[in-house]
């Protein structure tokens, strides 16, 4: 995430996720922290969102 603009993207790539209920982006760190339901996500869901919005991403624990 690179302007003001990237968090927002992320942000709605990731919202629109079935199961995500919560998404906190932290721009200077560039992270999202993503709250979901394992039982309707999965994390290849996640990376796959972000990365088709243009924001290829990891998990880190």
């Amino acid at each position: 995430m690179t302007c003001e603009l990237c968090p927002v993207t992320v942000k709605k790539s990731l919202e629109k996720v079935p199961g995500v209920s919560q998404v906190r982006i932290d721009f200077a760190k560039k992270t999202a922290t993503v709250t979901f339901d394992a039982d309707q996500a999965q994390v290849s869901t996640l990376v796959k969102a972000t990365t088709d919005a243009g924001y290829p991403s990891t998990m880190r624990k």
